[in-house]
């Protein structure tokens, strides 16, 4: 069986929470930055500046982060949100995307919310 230590876990998980500053709520999954964030492409609004807990062990093995909950992110656009994007808006990159448990209905000029959850790294097989 592969190992790696938590500390190589770790520093993935450590940039994450460092660099990938912005939430983005999507009308489908993103695979690139511009997709994420533009409007009339998949952006459907944002949360500047989210928080994540320090990497911690995850239930399944390998280690993980929690991304806090978000109680007024910006709704931009009107549409059907089902996937959430973070972004790393200084180097223009897309560090993960991720659907939402249910799609909701969103109204450009409205606020959003999202319940905090987790992102992890699974130890290899």
């Amino acid at each position: 069986m592969a190992t790696l230590n938590d500390e190589v876990f770790d520093s993935g998980l450590d940039w994450l929470d460092t660099n990938a500053i912005n939430l983005y709520i999507c009308s489908a999954e993103p695979a690139t930055y511009g997709e994420a964030t533009t409007g009339g492409t998949y952006a459907l609004g944002n949360k500047a500046t989210i928080t994540c807990s320090a990497p911690g062990n995850r239930g399944a093995g390998g280690r993980e982060v929690t991304v806090s909950a978000i109680t007024d992110g910006t709704v931009t656009n009107t549409g059907t949100a089902a996937y959430w994007a973070i972004v790393n808006p200084s180097g223009s990159v897309l560090v993960c995307t991720g659907s939402l448990s249910s799609g909701q209905a969103v109204t450009s000029g409205n606020t959003f919310t999202l319940t905090e959850f987790k992102i992890g790294i699974p130890d290899p097989a």
